[in-house]
């Protein structure tokens, strides 16, 4: 579009950001104007939960910028104490990085690459933006049909979200990019965040949890000056910044990586159709130091493979886990018990810092540990599943000296998921007894009728529970007290579940089946293992808790 009367879309000032007011209400606010009122709005929301995430990292980005740090524990203290975010300091930022901020600028237009074409100067379809599953169904309901035009707002939100979780596959070809072989641009991996299991922490209000994620900068790669966001640094072009792929100088310039090139076509009014080709390559292995929104996991194969001593991989999100079954990981006091050797897995480090800070901010602060990633299919090059997810707890739960809190916490986890299992063998040993015969060659990861089934209704019935029960910690809970609380509660739920199940099994599950040849299996039988296994998942069920002990 040219023409003198045209005047582009300025993200500072124009609404784009999808938010949440403290009251319920569904806004679009201008990026500038979103910090202005972060402590009236309760966060920020989006056409799918992986836009939030995208687009709450640049805000910090923009945050990080516009302060200078935090510089150090003091200076975020100081920060926390304001009732507001300090948005002077963000609008003198912004004001002098504007012409970086406009979406349609003709030189640098936001997150894009001016002039960017192929050698057939062609535009693909709008869906290609969009995060939809392999058959083309979008995620989210509202939209039906073939997407033809977007408003220059929703475009915005897709092209953060584009860098951050597109999946890889092979891409149109970018002239001036040498990686182009025949007009193509093959698969050079997801965008950044799509490597991670996303764990964003988030407080009463946007304010807050901005400020929660709002980490000091503690040395490691770089230096704050170094560690600059895609504004601050110099327009790129269709080709990679460094052969072969840049090292990322810090938090701030991986929560604005350009994984994709990308140039939009518009009317003046819409968007009319995008070009994606391929951006910044960028490998997961050992990013610890720099992405603090992931857990991680060492990876034996991973050090074999490159020969090095320690390697640790983002630790994803299993789409068929709730998010309390993964707790372990997320905790610093669990983290902590792990000796002085290279630990298994590795806690956030937003989680760190959020443990660090834990005084200031309070030990019944609420906090909703929110996780978000995206699931792809073979190579990556399709989406799969966007997993999201989240549970309250308080900040006392992220304590690095919680020890026998988070102890009681992981282990009743554990004990949830043993009585999960116990009412999954009641059900496969009921089925044996009625006549079913499962496969005995299946593997672990092979579905079995009766039993998956059973464990699913199982993990359905104590959700909600476990997440009451995890609410209920706090500095003055004695942990073998509250043990004892889940144990009777888990065992009310899963001893009905199993009852029902013995009740309703057909009469010859009465009469039995012998398994195997060796041993008979009636429904006696399958409820007497039962029992025996719920008691063993949940030993303390049936005791006082002054008998408690370990």
């Amino acid at each position: 579009m040219s023409g003198a009367d045209f005047t582009g879309f300025d993200l500072i000032d124009r609404p784009w950001l999808l938010a949440r007011t403290l009251t319920g209400d569904r806004v679009e606010l201008p990026l500038l104007e979103t910090v202005r009122q972060a402590h009236r709005l309760a966060g920020l929301v989006g056409e799918v939960p992986t836009q939030v995430f995208a687009s709450t990292r640049l805000l910090l980005a923009v945050l990080h910028r516009a302060i200078d740090g935090p510089r150090d524990p003091g200076h975020w203290e100081r920060l926390w104490s304001a009732a507001e975010l300090p948005v002077d300091h963000v609008a003198d930022y912004l004001d002098r990085h504007r012409d970086r901020f406009d979406l349609l600028d003709v030189k640098a237009p936001f997150m894009q690459v001016a002039g960017l074409h192929t050698a057939k100067d062609e535009v693909a379809e709008l869906a290609r933006l969009i995060a939809d599953v392999p058959n083309g169904h979008p995620f989210f309901t509202n939209r039906l049909g073939e997407v033809t035009s977007l408003s220059f707002a929703e475009a915005a939100r897709w092209i953060v979200h584009c860098h951050a979780f597109d999946p890889s596959g092979i891409k149109s070809g970018a002239v001036g990019d040498e990686r182009v072989k025949q007009g193509k641009g093959y698969p050079i991996g997801t965008g950044w965040s799509g490597y991670l299991g996303g764990v964003l922490p988030e407080g009463r209000t946007l304010r807050d949890t901005l400020l929660l994620n709002l980490i000091p900068h503690s040395g490691g790669q770089g230096s704050d000056e170094t560690d600059r966001p895609v504004w601050e640094r110099e327009p790129v072009g269709p080709a990679e910044e460094v052969d072969g792929g840049r090292t990322p100088t810090g938090r701030v310039d991986l929560y604005t990586w350009q994984s994709r090139r990308i140039r939009l076509a518009h009317d003046g009014t819409r968007v009319t159709g995008v070009l994606i080709c391929n951006g910044e390559r960028i490998t997961p292995q050992n990013k610890h130091p720099v992405e603090p929104h992931t857990a991680w996991r060492r990876s034996t194969a991973q050090e074999k493979k490159l020969r090095q001593h320690v390697v640790y991989m983002p630790r994803e999100h299993d789409p068929e886990k709730a998010v309390w079954r993964g707790l372990q990981p997320m905790l610093p006091g669990a983290a902590a018990a792990q000796g002085s050797e290279a630990a298994p897995f590795l806690t956030p480090s937003v989680l760190e810092w959020i443990a660090e800070v834990d005084d200031t901010i309070g030990e019944d602060y609420p906090i909703r540990l929110h996780t978000i990633g995206m699931s792809y299919g073979p190579q990556s090059a399709t989406t799969v599943e966007i997993v999201a997810d989240s549970v309250r707890l308080h900040a006392v739960l992220l304590r690095r000296d919680a020890g026998n809190l988070v102890d009681t916490a992981v282990q009743c986890v554990r004990d949830a998921e043993a009585a999960a299992r116990a009412l999954g063998k009641l059900a496969r040993n009921l089925g044996e007894a009625a006549g079913y015969r499962p496969n005995r060659k299946a593997g672990p990861g092979d579905r079995d009728g009766p039993r998956d089934g059973a464990v699913e209704l199982a993990y359905a019935t104590l959700d909600p529970l476990i997440r009451s029960w995890l609410w209920t910690l706090t500095r003055d809970t004695p942990p073998l007290e509250v043990h004892a609380v889940w144990h009777r509660t888990a065992w009310t739920a899963i001893h009905r579940l199993g009852s029902d199940m013995v009740g309703r099994a057909p009469l010859t599950a009465w009469a039995g089946r012998v398994v195997d040849g060796k041993r008979l299996m009636t429904s006696s039988h399958a409820h007497r293992f039962f029992l025996a296994d719920l008691r063993a998942a949940l030993p303390f069920s049936q005791t006082d808790t002054t008998e408690v002990t370990r």
